[in-house]
């Protein structure tokens, strides 16, 4: 399957919103709740700061946090480039909001038998299906639209040569926590709009690797350890069985 992607140009976006509500419908979620905001009801918001209009929904990151955080592999990031989410698999322990560099994953903090709620590419109703999300879908300006990932990128390059001045020389998402699936383009500088400005360009997981693939040789050295005073304790013992006026 081709790895998909999102590329949402802020400087055509007009915020009608019409991409969250699209969200609400395909996914069922309560359409009383605030669009500007990201919740565990509202997966894909529209924010208005600085005369900016700002989608936000998960960044679908390349080798993403959340999925590594997990210890009972409730997320999955699948090969069309969308992080899915097995309600039937969580515990609650909500890793993956604490993994997450974007803050995305929301809690149904009023729910009796909570979950993990986020965007999911439309995966199930859409993705898997061959057709592209119902956000992308809905959109009336091409503000944000669906593609080949690489193909996006292209085109994000593309734009920013043809018109600098009307553009922020960087693709957000294009190497932000490893690469992501969702990209933006944008007039403004992208820490002035709220997003994330000490996002590393390593892939989070890489920092758990790095610790964890330390861990055998530590295992390693301390049980070395561990036997040689084991030796020299039982080797003083002996010998003082064996010479007990000498020890």
């Amino acid at each position: 399957m081709t790895k998909s992607a999102i590329l949402t140009d802020l400087t055509q976006c007009i915020g009608c919103e019409a991409c969250a509500l699209a969200c609400k419908e395909i996914n069922e979620l309560p359409k009383d709740t605030p669009l500007h905001l990201l919740t565990a009801s509202t997966w894909s918001a529209v924010e208005h700061r600085n005369g900016v209009n700002i989608r936000r929904q998960c960044m679908h990151c390349e080798e993403p946090a959340c999925v590594s955080a997990c210890p009972v592999a409730a997320l999955e990031k699948t090969a069309s480039g969308a992080v899915i989410y097995d309600a039937g698999k969580c515990m609650g322990c909500r890793y993956c909001m604490v993994a997450c560099p974007f803050a995305v994953p929301k809690y149904e903090w009023d729910k009796s038998i909570p979950t993990i709620q986020k965007c999911i590419l439309c995966y199930e109703t859409a993705l898997s299906r061959g057709a592209e999300p119902a956000c992308t879908s809905a959109c009336p300006t091409g503000a944000t639209i669906f593609g080949e990932r690489d193909a996006l990128i292209r085109e994000a390059q593309n734009r920013i040569a043809a018109h600098p001045d009307a553009y922020v020389n960087h693709i957000y998402g294009l190497r932000e926590a490893g690469g992501t699936s969702v990209l933006y383009l944008s007039a403004v500088p992208f820490a002035e709009l709220g997003f994330p400005a000490n996002i590393m360009e390593d892939a989070y997981p890489k920092l758990t690797w790095k610790v964890l693939s330390k861990i055998p040789n530590i295992v390693s050295t301390g049980g070395v350890l561990l036997l040689g005073i084991w030796w020299i304790i039982n080797r003083r013992i002996k010998l003082q069985d064996d010479h007990p006026s000498s020890v």
